[in-house]
């Protein structure tokens, strides 16, 4: 699942470069695109070898968020599953959030497929209860930061997913992962992963950050999952 949520922020990347509001054109400008939200529903994992594609379109964009959903097929066609994204446009000097529309005259506007089909539920919120438990501490190094200097979207969903071990996925499927991103993390913080099962194979985990400066724990993500039997 880590390997396909790279493919998809891939395919977002090609995509918007291709239409002129990517981050070709917005590094220089000193604005980037950050994933808020990101579901990925799958009725089956592509195996070893097989050759599948991504497809991406923008849904609906806002003054300061835009919608961006994918759709997994093989090369016969076959459709292995859809995902949702939310995407934010900041500034990278203030971190703050900047008008989507303010880039080349709302450039994304004429790449809008509002009708174009994705049969999948819209992310939702992810609810911690008093029953999560820290479960494992996790230091970040070089290779966990993306372009933006901050720790890569999909790291988190790597490590989220290695709380789960070899057996659990012998007899389980990932069917499903919400996940939703608060607080950026860098190089040096310290990720803390809580997990709390909600009922038979879906769990709600939270991580956050000990950064080695203010030595206070912020949120950083929080992120569902829901596994079924195979």
């Amino acid at each position: 699942m880590g390997h396909l949520g790279n493919h998809m922020l891939n395919a977002a990347d090609f995509h918007s470069n291709d239409r002129g509001y990517g981050m070709n054109y917005l590094n220089p400008i000193h604005k980037t695109w950050v994933l808020s939200r990101l579901a990925i529903e799958m009725d089956e994992m592509p195996k070893a070898y097989d050759k599948f594609f991504v497809e991406t379109w923008v849904e609906s964009a806002m003054k300061y968020f835009t919608s961006r959903n994918f759709k997994v097929i093989g090369g016969d066609e076959k459709v292995y599953g859809y995902g949702r994204s939310i995407w934010a446009m900041i500034d990278t000097d203030s971190r703050q959030p900047t008008d989507i529309f303010s880039v080349r005259d709302g450039l994304i506007a004429q790449y809008i497929e509002s009708e174009k089909a994705c049969p999948i539920d819209k992310s939702s919120r992810v609810k911690m209860g008093s029953g999560a438990e820290l479960i494992r501490t996790v230091d970040t190094q070089y290779s966990d930061v993306d372009m933006n200097g901050h720790i890569n979207s999909v790291k988190y969903i790597e490590h989220i997913l290695n709380l789960f071990d070899l057996d659990y996925y012998r007899s389980h499927r990932l069917q499903r992962l919400d996940i939703a991103y608060v607080a950026e993390s860098h190089q040096g913080d310290q990720l803390n992963l809580y997990r709390e099962q909600m009922a038979e194979g879906e769990f709600n985990i939270c991580v956050d950050k000990l950064t080695p400066q203010q030595r206070e724990r912020v949120e950083v993500c929080r992120c569902k999952v829901k596994f079924v039997k195979v």
